[in-house]
């Protein structure tokens, strides 16, 4: 295994860096400062300073850099952007300045290689360009929804049109001004085996009997504007087109968009975790206390040495997983996507977790975005899969995989 960043890839880091430096940091603040810290999501705003950063990015020729179709996008595989996705995950706002924030990467991909060309046209088209935000709606809040196949939303088949009922929660980006539709999945077919019973439907957010119920908070914010919505289906009606590959290929598609977006969470996570490392450092350096400063203090040196390894082997597990995607396919990385879905996470939780303590009552406060980092690493621990469902699959295939052996 090489894991040696591309010429280009290396090129591209070294000019995304710059970016982040130079535009995407000094932001940070305006952007906060634009919010409305509402729960309500019809006054939310996309803060001006966000439009003028994705102008700035796509000049910078640092647009859709996720993407590996070269036409559309960067034509980078999943080793290449992984470092990519690492830079940006030292903002949160960095993502969306350069189109390459969920869950519209996802989406994205899923139109780029299953959607109809009417649908390109439509949908993906002004996602590419930037135009448009989109959400996901697949968990339910009536159901353990980390196993799909407990889904109970309906999309129905009607002649030429596709009736949608059912309820969605924690969809995440539905509350943002500029999202136009969802991506509804649903049972269209109950007496089909599990996973040809499910279909992917586009949605158009203002279609009759769509609304959104209420935005979630989480850890009592609610990630404006884009924010997580729980949605209501009601006898929704779209055309017949609207559905995305054909009727029961829902979990044909899911399987499709899993790999690359795993690693892009954990990538953007480990881009988190060494931001937490950084802050932590630097406030180890300068708080004195007891006449040393706190690195010298009690065990905070074994702390910052954990973390710089546990953050190192994260990534290297990681780029292991983008290689196996880009050499041998999905189903090769199954167990590595579900390994980096459990390690990557908590090792940013850990960082954060460190580096609010080493912060003291500060760490806690808005003065210093480590909560903010803290809530992301614990949210992702559910948001992709619970790590009891990851450990599962690992379990599963790593039993699989020592019958097979015969060493002795």
């Amino acid at each position: 295994m090489d894991f040696a960043p591309s010429e280009r890839s290396q090129a591209l880091a070294e000019r995304l860096t710059r970016f982040m430096r130079e535009e995407v940091g000094p932001a940070e603040s305006v952007f906060a400062a634009s919010l409305t810290g509402s729960p309500d999501h019809q006054v939310w705003r996309q803060p001006a300073i966000m439009e003028t950063l994705k102008a700035k990015a796509r000049g910078a020729g640092l647009w859709n850099l996720f993407l590996p179709d070269a036409e559309h996008g960067a034509g980078l595989s999943n080793a290449e952007y992984a470092p990519l996705a690492e830079i940006m995950g030292h903002s949160f706002i960095a993502p969306e300045v350069f189109n390459c924030s969920a869950p519209d990467t996802g989406n994205m991909e899923v139109l780029h290689r299953y959607g109809s060309d009417e649908q390109k046209t439509r949908w993906l088209k002004p996602l590419l360009a930037g135009e448009i935000r989109s959400a996901f709606g697949m968990t339910e809040p009536d159901v353990a929804s980390s196993d799909a196949t407990n889904m109970q939303a309906t999309a129905r088949i009607d002649g030429d049109q596709v009736v949608l009922n059912g309820r969605k929660w924690w969809t995440t980006g539905a509350g943002h001004p500029h999202c136009r539709f969802v991506i509804f999945m649903g049972v269209s077919n109950p007496d089909a085996q599990p996973y040809q019973r499910h279909t992917m439907v586009i949605c158009p957010l203002d279609t009759p009997g769509v609304k959104i119920e209420r935005m979630l908070p989480v850890f009592h914010h609610y990630d404006e504007p884009s924010g997580h919505g729980e949605l209501s289906f009601t006898d929704v009606r779209v055309p017949i087109g609207n559905i995305i590959l054909g009727p029961g290929r829902g979990f044909e598609i899911a399987q499709g968009r899993l790999g690359p977006g795993r690693v892009h969470h954990c990538m953007r996570a480990i881009g988190a975790a060494e931001r937490a490392l950084s802050l932590l450092c630097k406030r180890a350096a300068s708080r004195v206390a007891f006449g040393k400063p706190l690195a010298e203090l009690g065990g905070n040196a074994d702390i910052i040495a954990n973390l710089r390894m546990v953050i190192d082997q994260a990534r290297l597990l990681t780029l292991k997983t983008a290689w196996t995607l880009d050499t041998l396919g999905t189903k090769a990385a199954l167990s590595l996507i579900s390994q980096i879905k459990v390690v990557v996470p908590n090792v940013a939780q850990q960082a954060a977790e460190a580096a609010i303590q080493i912060h003291g009552a500060a760490g806690l406060s808005d003065d210093f975005p480590l909560t903010q980092l803290f809530a992301y690493a614990r949210v992702l621990r559910i948001a992709d899969g619970p790590d009891e469902v990851h450990r599962g699959v690992v379990a599963k295939l790593e039993a699989k995989a020592q019958a097979s052996k015969d060493f002795f």
